[in-house]
């Protein structure tokens, strides 16, 4: 199974691995302003915290809940979890406090990635070459958009666009950055080959070429390629309000990145094929193939070492609780 997490150079074996493998309504801080959501929804967030993933406290019970088939994406929108089930074709959404299910919804072929602009959960559809958009309070789907490439997997969301990995078929990639309120395209900016995952800092945004071997960073006003930093084969890629945090999958390691110049600060061993990574305000969680690791974020020390019976993916953190999804026993694990 190791072999369908791996990502290579060509994008015939992106395509396998990614086909076989598969990798947020926040509520306001106390006495901050109302402020409106990045699509110009009624005032329910701040963007700008639902972009950083700044959440608050919910409830802890460590348990497993049944997702889709195969599952992928997850991602929180400030009450459910949202899970993309490669398999099925559709996005599971639970409640975060129980896990009860609150809807099965379709978007796309092949759904891949999630995320949340503080009213709505953008969805990749990874084999139709689309991003669709959904109403978060009732799964009403509000738009299709087309992308310049293929396979998109996983977004980022920068407080006021949504910004999208895809490739063409020799692998060249693209970043999409589409406007959160309507779709509106405005901008198909080069990366490397097989973009993968995205991340934002607050100021930039972080995309992996997994086929490339690179970490870029783009400047989120207009795209420019602010820094190209070497990788190994990277895939997952989360920000820690101080650091990027970046998995190497060709060579089981995770390693942390200083934004401002891209040096790397420290490279962690956690083995096999590491695949995705979150921050849950203290440590990072990395999911693979099918080890599932949180590190220290100060040092990267390993604290807690799992070894489910399933290849692990998306990962997203509610506030209290990590999910974790199991690629393989079609659930998603709280913990």
């Amino acid at each position: 199974m190791k072999t369908r997490i791996a990502i290579s150079v060509s994008l015939i074996v992106v395509v396998l691995a990614m086909a076989n493998l598969f990798v947020s309504h926040a509520q306001q801080a106390a006495g901050e302003p109302t402020q409106l959501t990045g699509n110009g929804a009624p005032p329910l967030s701040n963007p700008l915290k639902v972009a950083l993933l700044k959440w608050y406290a919910a409830n802890q019970v460590p348990t497993e809940f049944p997702a889709g088939p195969n599952p992928v994406g997850v991602a929180f929108d400030g009450a459910n979890i949202w899970i993309a089930n490669y398999g099925a074709s559709t996005v599971t959404k639970l409640r975060a406090n129980d896990g009860a299910t609150l809807g099965a919804l379709v978007t796309g072929n092949a759904p891949a990635g999630v995320t949340y602009d503080g009213a709505n959960m953008w969805v990749t559809n990874s084999a139709d070459g689309t991003v669709s958009k959904v109403r978060a309070s009732d799964g009403k789907l509000l738009g299709t958009f087309p992308l310049p490439g293929v396979i998109p997997w996983w977004m980022t969301f920068d407080g006021a666009n949504i910004w999208v990995p895809s490739s063409n078929k020799n692998g060249n990639g693209w970043v999409t950055k589409l406007r959160a309120s309507d779709g509106a395209n405005l901008g198909n900016f080069t990366v490397g080959n097989s973009p993968a995952a995205l991340a934002f800092d607050g100021e930039n945004v972080w995309v992996t070429n997994s086929g490339s071997n690179t970490v870029m960073k783009l400047r989120a006003s207009d795209g420019s390629v602010l820094g190209t930093f070497v990788a190994g084969q990277p895939f997952g890629v989360a920000f820690d309000g101080a650091n990027m945090w970046v998995v190497n999958q060709g060579t089981g390691t995770v390693s942390k990145l200083r934004p401002s110049d891209g040096t790397v600060l420290g490279t962690f061993t956690v083995g096999g094929s590491p695949y995705g990574v979150a921050f849950d305000g203290k440590n990072v969680w990395v999911t693979g193939s099918p080890e599932l690791f949180e590190l220290r974020a100060s040092d990267g020390k390993t604290i807690g070492f799992w070894g489910p019976q399933t290849n692990t993916t998306g990962v997203a953190f509610d506030g209290a609780n990590t999910w974790v999804a199991g690629y393989n026993n079609n659930m998603v694990g709280k913990l």
